[in-house]
């Protein structure tokens, strides 16, 4: 399954309405169509500036990790209903001792695609290809800086040699295993030209998808500048030159044309908060679902989730109030 296919019908479907009528009928017909984003340990190995991991009041909130038989119950409960499971929302799920069991938990309920969001920095070549051989269909690699001063400053106990070293690993086993590597680039004004130098220091065989996204607010930072503005002159052209290097290289990019597309309200999120299921030690999708005890279904037509759904249809978008900026990217197939 091409996820990235499915995110750019959702762009080109304009009517919420279509959207949400597909949604019911998923969900009537006990289909899949839920994004399961999952935090099987409630911690980060690195203090990333623009990461609420640098708020040390916010960090001890942030306790607890599932037990080997929670696991089962998870993917018992919802992993059914998953379009895509992914593993790591807002923690490091490389520092979980079970990692490569939740993959084969996905796998074994058949869930389309899996992927990881990590740091990389605790990715060796053996621990990338036993995620691989259980299923694993994607890496997702955050990335806060192009050379080894601007990565390590802003991604604070992280090691440039070993994120490159993942990426060496990456290109190697590419020759034996099918999946995608994507890097999630974060910039702010202090790193942001330096993506000019992109290709010169990221091999484009070791990665499948670049996403560039500016700075967003996320909860109280280390590194708090917010504002972009100054770079909306130069921003096209230096974005237009990464356009051409990743179509060169095959390389998919997600990135938005122009800064003041994120200024508009995004038409393709409508549908995000009826899709998204989070999970955690501390959370699982709605507060009130006891998930050690039944199942998805049993929760939903427990909270009339079905008849929510079918009343969305009707709804105007004002109405919908929906969170905006969740889809702020063109996504370009090269």
């Amino acid at each position: 399954m091409n996820i990235y296919k499915l995110l750019q019908l959702n762009r080109k479907i304009k009517s919420h309405r279509i959207k949400f009528l597909g949604l019911y009928l998923l969900h009537k017909f006990n289909k899949r169509y839920l994004a399961v984003n999952l935090d099987p340990v409630m911690a980060c190995n690195l203090r990333c500036k623009m990461c609420y991991f640098t708020d040390e009041d916010y960090v001890k909130t942030l306790k607890g990790q599932f037990k080997d038989d929670e696991l089962e119950l998870v993917a018992k409960s919802i992993f059914k209903r998953a379009l895509k499971l992914q593993i790591g929302c807002g923690t490091e799920p490389t520092l979980y001792k079970n990692l490569v069991r939740i993959v084969e938990l996905g796998k074994a309920y058949k869930v389309p695609y899996i992927s990881i969001t990590t740091n990389a920095n605790l990715l060796s070549e053996e621990k990338i290809e036993a995620l691989l051989r259980a299923g694993l269909n994607e890496f997702t690699i955050s990335l806060h800086g192009v050379t080894k001063e601007s990565y390590e400053n802003f991604m604070k106990k992280a090691s440039y040699e070993k994120f490159q070293n993942a990426f060496k690993a990456f290109a190697k086993l590419k020759s034996k295993y099918d999946f995608k590597v994507r890097i999630n680039y974060t910039f702010n004004k202090d790193n942001f030209y330096e993506l000019k130098d992109f290709f010169n220091h990221f091999n484009a065989n070791s990665f499948d998808i670049l996403q560039i996204r500016p700075i967003q607010k996320i909860g109280n930072t280390e590194y708090n500048d917010f504002d972009i503005s100054t770079l909306k002159e130069d921003y096209p052209a230096l974005i237009e030159s990464i356009r051409n290097n990743c179509k060169d290289h095959k390389i998919t990019l997600l990135a938005p044309n122009t800064l003041s597309v994120l200024e508009g309200k995004n038409q393709s999120s409508f549908i995000f908060d009826y899709t998204f299921c989070y999970i955690s030690p501390n959370k699982f999708w709605k507060d009130g679902f006891n998930w050690k005890e039944e199942s998805f279904n049993q929760y939903s037509n427990k909270i009339g989730w079905s008849q929510m759904l079918f009343s969305n249809v009707f709804k105007t978008k004002t109405e919908l109030k929906t969170l905006s900026n969740r889809l702020n990217y063109e996504i370009e197939f090269n």
